[in-house]
């Protein structure tokens, strides 16, 4: 007797094949959930080390470079984090206080630009010179860096304690974050008459998403939406605050001097020049010829002083 065919041997179909699709299916499913879980866990590490950067020590002091100084600490505009810094005094009549705003990763000193030659430089010119730690930063208080959203309030901070303690006009320079940060702070504070900001960047986002490769090695994609996505969850901070280029109509008429490396490879020399555009009547800026981010100091050591005090002086004058 002829034993009956089975069904799937009918079908053309060997056993077990719906089986090994189902197997198959899921494990493409668990892959790819794997690989999902992969991309968000190194997102937020790449995000936490780009928000708690681990703070450089002050291992330089003015008195290295012969100069009188005196230890200060205050709090930030948010009435919270303590920041400490230092005043330089000059051995002449004092004609304005600048306050000096570093970088991202750097302290007071900003030891790669460098802050403390510069300082003296200016000192000889009767320029009394604030410096500081922005929050998470030095010898300053706060456990995260905002790359301006924060940091704003602690720049306005020193604003408050050097119009609280001098009589005389206020002027920010700052260089990289600290450049974009002192256009946030100059945008809510009348007290500062001019302010100059070596190598900028335009609006934090912005520069974000098309530049965060650069500072994590990581593929943009997936990498630049997610690390965006994490970092003002975990900061609660919203990037659109750090756009100093959305505050210029609230700086202007007050002078900006824009300072730029034209081989910067960190923040292109086009970020400074998108907002010396938005008012060229009162912004004015210098392209350097060299490579490196914040190196014109470094790179053109003397035309950067006499463009500072020859900018500051400008700004005293229409100010008196």
């Amino acid at each position: 007797m002829l034993e009956p065919m089975n069904r799937s041997h009918v079908a053309g179909k060997r056993p077990g094949t719906w089986n090994k699709k189902k197997i198959t299916l899921i494990s493409g499913i668990i892959l790819m959930l794997l690989t999902i879980a992969a991309c968000i866990g190194i997102s937020i590490y790449v995000g936490t080390s780009l928000i708690k950067p681990e703070k450089q020590a002050v291992e330089l002091l003015p008195s290295d470079y012969e100069m009188d100084y005196r230890d200060i600490e205050f709090v930030s505009r948010d009435q919270t984090t303590k920041l400490s810094g230092w005043v330089l005094e000059p051995l002449v009549p004092v004609k304005m206080n600048v306050i000096f705003a570093h970088g991202y990763k750097g302290n007071r000193y900003q030891e790669n630009i460098p802050f403390l030659p510069l300082a003296n430089n200016l000192l000889a010119d009767g320029y009394r010179v604030i410096m500081f730690d922005f929050r998470n930063a030095g010898e300053s208080g706060g456990d995260m860096t905002t790359v301006g959203a924060m940091e704003k309030l602690d720049l306005l901070g020193a604003i408050d304690w050097t119009t609280a303690n001098y009589k005389e006009p206020v002027g920010l320079l700052g260089i990289s974050m600290g450049a974009s940060t002192s256009i946030l702070a100059a945008a809510e504070s009348e007290e500062v008459v001019a302010v100059v900001a070596d190598s900028p960047f335009s609006d934090l986002d912005d520069y974000l998403e098309e530049n965060m490769p650069a500072w994590t090695n990581l593929p943009n994609f997936p990498f630049t939406p997610l690390i965006l996505t994490i970092i003002p969850l975990m900061a609660d901070i919203d990037l659109e605050e750090a756009s100093p280029v959305s505050v210029l109509d609230k700086v202007s008429p007050r002078p900006i001097l824009f300072i730029h490396n034209k081989g910067d490879g960190s923040i292109p020399y086009t970020e400074s020049e998108i907002m010396a555009k938005k008012d060229p009547e009162h912004f004015s800026i210098w392209l350097t010829d060299g490579e490196g981010h914040v190196k014109s100091f470094e790179q053109n050591t003397e035309e950067y002083v006499d463009r500072v005090k020859t900018f500051f002086e400008a700004a005293l004058e229409k100010n008196s």
